[in-house]
Formats: structure tokens, C-alpha cells, sequence
């Protein structure tokens, strides 16, 4: 199963509850206290979306975290990205020669397409779309002609 990390999901909730005032400074606690996520834990997220340049941080009585964009421009990748790492379903998707079965391997370029298609559809969804209500679950299709494009 394909699965990302709790804090993964932390952080989108920590960013949606930034987004909705979102040139605003707030302060961890005050973050920890709206979203129910432990104070440690919000201050870790904090603290990779900053260097990922997701979030601006000020020192101080008035410090705390500020969006740097939009939510419009902030996107589900850059949020994992920050979080998770580089996104890669398998090894050979992030690294060059990084798998033993490298020379006898048949599918390694379509496991690149793959990931290429599943960064892609991360980067079209944004923070704001993630705050938007879902009606109805909605059924998804990608044609597998459309990875050799």
C-alpha cells in the first residue's frame, strides 16, 4: 500500500488552518490549540515547511509562522516534498542506478512514467483545492497511454 506519513497529513491540516487567514503570523500554540496536533509535533512540521520555504517564520513576542504564498500556489507535492522527501514510488524513480537489478531491468522507465505522472497530478492540486468541500467521491481515471506522452 502507497501511504504518506502522518505528518504529512498534519501539515496540510496546519496549512489549511493557516490558509484561511493567510498573510496572518500565528504562533504555535495557538496552531497546536485550533488543529488538536500536539505542540511538539506542530513545531516539527513548522520547522520543515520553513526550510522548504513553504512558510516564513518571525522571532519574537510578535513572531511566529506566515504562509509565503497563496494557497492557489502552494501544491500538494511541495507540501509532501517538504515533509516526506522527494516523491518516488520506487527507487529507481529517484535515483539513477540505485537499484542491484539495475542492467537486467526491463521496467525501470516505466516506473519513472509512472512517478512522473503521479508528481504531476500532486503539483495540479493545491492547498486551496484542499480546503474546497467535496460533494461526492468522484472516480479518477488515467489511461496508460497518457504516461507516454
Amino acid at each position: 500500500m502507497l501511504r504518506l506519513g502522518k505528518l504529512t497529513d498534519y501539515a496540510t491540516v496546519i496549512l489549511s488552518f493557516m490558509a484561511k487567514s493567510q498573510w496572518q503570523v500565528h504562533a504555535t500554540l495557538e496552531i497546536a490549540n485550533a488543529t488538536g496536533i500536539a505542540k511538539p509535533t506542530v513545531s516539527k512540521i513548522l520547522k520543515l515547511l520553513v526550510k522548504a520555504q513553504v512558510l516564513s517564520s518571525t522571532r519574537g513576542a510578535k513572531g511566529g509562522y506566515a504562509l509565503l504564498q497563496a494557497p492557489e500556489k502552494i501544491t500538494v507535492a511541495s507540501v509532501i516534498t517538504a515533509v516526506e522527501g522527494p516523491i518516488s514510488l520506487t527507487e529507481c524513480s529517484h535515483l539513477e542506478h540505485s537499484c542491484e537489478q539495475v542492467a537486467g531491468c526491463q521496467i525501470g522507465n516505466n516506473w519513472r512514467l509512472v512517478n512522473q505522472t503521479v508528481q504531476q497530478a500532486l503539483e495540479s492540486v493545491t492547498l486551496a483545492d484542499m480546503m474546497l468541500p467535496v460533494a461526492a467521491p468522484q472516480e479518477i481515471t488515467v489511461p496508460v497511454a497518457s504516461l507516454y506522452r
